[in-house]
């Protein structure tokens, strides 16, 4: 039980610090940590606020925010073992992970677009100058056919992750950039 409860006086300390904290966590952890002689009674909850970010293949974003009440240090970093943690501080933790998929805003709302200059973006909605939501690269509008060109003003829904990607795969050859290198 005494190195058990080293070891958690230690993840404590290093999880939320003692430098100017105050509370029962803090001084246990700090008892503990000073004398490891120290017998750790039952687990004192802390409460923290727990920022879960999902980052997703266009980009986008989302966050979601739990106030969680840690009991045991081992079943909180199980229930975690999947995220990243990012960033801590005496209050909160954030994690974030990675979802191999478009976000809910481009599946509900997105379409791709051309904007003025002729780079391929995604807009918010139907293709507006002020809704643009993510560019890519500029193509030369001349190149496409004139069904293409209209599609593009009239802007493409992104319904799913394999649309996503086909629609930027079958205009990449059609970008400034990779014709300049053809030439």
């Amino acid at each position: 039980m005494r190195l058990r409860g080293f070891i958690t006086a230690w993840v404590l300390l290093a999880l939320f610090g003692v430098q100017g904290a105050e509370g029962p966590v803090q001084d246990i952890a700090a008892k503990a940590a000073v004398n490891p002689s120290v017998e750790v009674g039952e687990p004192v909850p802390i409460q923290r606020t727990i920022i879960l970010q999902r980052v997703y293949l266009d980009g986008e974003m989302s966050e979601e925010t739990i106030e969680e009440t840690i009991i045991s240090m081992d079943d909180f970093w199980r229930k975690y073992d999947k995220w990243l943690l990012v960033d801590q501080n005496d209050s909160q933790l954030v994690f974030q992970t990675y979802v191999d998929d478009i976000s809910p805003l481009l599946k509900g709302n997105g379409y791709f677009g051309i904007k003025a200059d002729g780079t391929i973006s995604i807009f918010n909605g139907k293709p507006v100058k002020d809704q643009v939501i993510q560019s890519f690269y500029q193509i030369d509008m001349k190149k496409l056919e004139s069904r293409q060109q209209t599609e593009l003003l009239k802007g493409v829904k992104i319904e799913n992750k394999e649309r996503y990607n086909q629609f930027l795969e079958a205009y990449k050859p059609y970008s400034i950039s990779t014709m300049k290198t053809l030439h």
